[in-house]
């Protein structure tokens, strides 16, 4: 018993029990004393021994009470001080006051952590405390740990979970991926090849490509001609991707050294989702990587988000008139089943777009369909007014542009909804008329993006082609001629080639050619073209003062910023980065600037040695190889040149990743 034990004491309940045998016992004394003598002394007898025995029992309680209430106390210390488990009190100013034995094995240089600040033991740390959240993870040294904040306490518990952590990474890295690699352009490649250059090229692409899967630990197996299944799991991925899929290059430069312009396009499923849901994920990666235009790989993960990477070349022409026939014959059919014909373009529409949107139109009108073009007046910029001027004039013509509230009253479900120069639903006139129409065509010459209008009835995607205007003079070419075109439409269609080509000197094709002569024989007029180009004077000097600020960042990379709160139209932009790539020395512009709706807009241009498509989708913008835009919101110039430039080095310096 230690000093301060209180003395046993007998209970209550035995008190009761005495006095009432008191009573009991005055009774039989007074009838029978014998009797009572007896019972008295077995009465005395019963409550000697029985506040020995209770005496005794509360003693021994007494004792097990003080010594498990030692034990307990001693437990407890050893718990905080020797249990496997981190304990951390930190100060107000985020300084470490005091840690547990167990604690102190993770400082660095076997020093004590008492005196450091928490941002020594990890930099997310008070960054969590000050957000006031109740659970980190952090990574300290080699370690991770599962922390739970405290932090009116200003105390720290932390759980290592190191090896739950490398369990996790390792189920994560044996995931199963599959992937579909496709050789581009081989069917048209081999079709005028003797069998034995033809076996020679089979022989050569399977070695580089057995070669490769062999140094990576790939599953390879050929199932035709042109493709071929990759099997592999996530951390080979990870691997694959730390190269940037150098595979393209190799085959494309072995190839190319012998005069076949042969390239990979590469799609890639995964996720922890099933084997025949990774074939699908696989499939669809595929049919993105070509219809961006081959000689790259497409990443898409169970969510649906898509990794790049590739792209580097030029797409090589492979359309043919053939497929042109059989667009322009489904388009047909589709005019004649609907009621009536809506076309819409991008938002502030450039030639190409009205161009090819008026080329759709004449389509409409060939098969006796009404049409109308849908185009909001207040976004029309400068590139495009005096094409629009001139439609104005045409009393006919224009009477078929109609406002988008015009187009929605107009719209229903038999109705045929033609979107042309784009394929993003955010970036159309009006995407409420998306989901108002069950039939709905897209012709576009963008290489395709991760966002795609949903279930559409006919696709007519090249980006082989120069411009949306040239794919819709092909189809144009094979409809019926019971109407002609106008002077002032083929000259429409002639502009949106022209502007998008830079005059023939970017992205022209043979086909190109032949769409430009098809239009000049109807009339087309260059010089009206001319004038729809003319720029005013005011413009011509505002862009000259962008291009004054430019700047080469690195590679023949040329850089220009706009003054902090002065606004530039989207065309201005574009036209300054045009002007910029005829400077000698420069493969690649960027022109970054304030616009009026209070964003940040970027225009790319390149000659085709940078890939400014890539760059621009890293800043949630797209385009073309060497030709790209974005716009970003809440941001600032500086801000959004930084991320350029940071974007920029890691695209030389990591290789053709998107």
């Amino acid at each position: 018993m230690t000093k301060f034990a209180k003395k046993p004491k007998i209970s209550r309940h035995f008190w009761i029990i005495y006095l009432l045998s008191i009573v009991l016992l005055a009774f039989i004394w007074y009838y029978e004393w014998t009797l009572g003598l007896l019972m008295t002394l077995l009465l005395t007898a019963s409550i000697y021994y029985t506040v020995r025995a209770e005496q005794t029992m509360l003693h021994e309680t007494e004792e097990y009470i003080t010594t498990l209430s030692y034990r307990v106390k001693k437990v407890g210390e050893e718990a905080l001080l020797e249990m496997p488990i981190g304990i951390v009190l930190f100060s107000e100013n985020y300084r470490v006051e005091w840690t547990n034995p167990y604690m102190n094995d993770f400082s660095r240089d076997e020093e004590t952590l008492v005196g450091q600040s928490l941002q020594e033991l990890s930099e997310d740390l008070v960054t969590c405390i000050k957000e006031d959240k109740n659970e980190a993870w952090i990574q300290v040294g080699d370690y991770e740990f599962q922390t739970f904040i405290k932090k009116d306490e200003r105390l720290l518990y932390l759980f290592d979970r190191t090896k739950q952590s490398e369990i996790q990474h390792l189920y994560h890295n044996e995931q199963t991926v599959l992937s579909i690699i496709f050789l581009d352009n081989y069917e048209e490649i081999t079709q005028g090849m003797d069998d034995t250059a033809k076996s020679h090229l089979n022989s050569q692409v399977t070695s580089i490509l057995n070669k490769w899967s062999n140094e990576y630990g790939i599953y390879l197996k050929r199932t035709s001609q042109e493709r071929f299944l990759a099997v592999m799991n996530q951390e080979i991925l990870n691997q694959l991707e730390k190269s940037k899929f150098e595979i393209l290059d190799e085959v494309r430069e072995l190839i190319s050294n012998q005069n076949v312009p042969l390239t990979l396009s590469y799609g890639i499923g995964v996720g922890p989702v099933s084997l025949p849901e990774l074939g699908e994920l696989a499939q669809s990666s595929l049919d993105l990587a070509l219809g961006r235009g081959g000689d790259q790989v497409a990443i898409k993960d169970d969510t649906g988000k898509v990794r790049f990477y590739g792209g580097k070349t030029n797409p090589m022409e492979k359309r043919t008139r053939v497929r042109a026939r059989v667009i322009s014959h489904a388009l047909k059919e589709l005019v004649k089943e609907s009621d009536r014909v809506l076309i819409m373009g991008h938002k502030a529409p450039d030639m190409d777009a009205v161009g090819a949107a008026i080329g759709i139109l004449k389509i409409a009108q060939a098969n006796e369909k009404e049409g109308f073009i849908v185009m909001d007046e207040d976004e029309i910029d400068t590139g495009v007014d005096k094409m629009i001027d001139e439609v104005r004039e045409d009393d006919e013509l224009w009477s078929h542009f109609i406002s988008r509230e015009d187009a929605l009253d107009m719209v229903n479900t038999e109705t045929l909804l033609v979107v042309v120069d784009t394929h993003k639903p955010s970036m159309v006139v009006e995407e409420k008329l998306l989901s108002k129409t069950e039939h709905v065509v897209v012709i576009d010459h963008h290489r395709r993006a991760e966002e795609f209008i949903s279930d559409p009835t006919l696709v007519y995607m090249e980006p082989y082609a120069s411009s949306t205007a040239e794919l819709v003079t092909e189809l144009l070419e094979y409809q019926p001629k019971k109407l002609k075109l106008s002077m002032l439409e083929a000259t429409a269609l002639l502009s949106g080639i022209i502007v998008d080509t830079k005059s023939f000197t970017l992205r022209t094709g043979s086909r190109t050619f032949d769409a430009a002569s098809y239009l000049r024989s109807k009339g087309a007029d260059t010089i009206l073209v001319q004038k729809f180009m003319k720029e005013d004077l005011n413009i011509y000097v505002r862009r000259s003062q962008l291009i004054e600020r430019a700047e080469i960042y690195r590679d023949g990379v040329a850089i220009a910023t706009g003054n902090e709160g002065e606004t530039y139209g989207p065309v201005l932009i574009a036209q300054a980065a045009d002007t910029l790539l005829t400077m000698s020395g420069v493969v690649a512009s960027f022109v970054i600037s304030e616009r009026k709706d209070g964003r940040i807009g970027i225009s790319a241009r390149s000659l085709g040695d940078v890939n400014v498509q890539v760059v621009m989708e890293r800043m949630n913008g797209g385009g073309h190889l060497t030709n790209a835009a974005t716009q970003l919101e809440d941001t600032t110039i500086n801000d959004a040149k930084a991320l350029l430039q940071d974007i920029i080095d890691e695209y030389f310096e990591g290789g053709t990743s998107e």
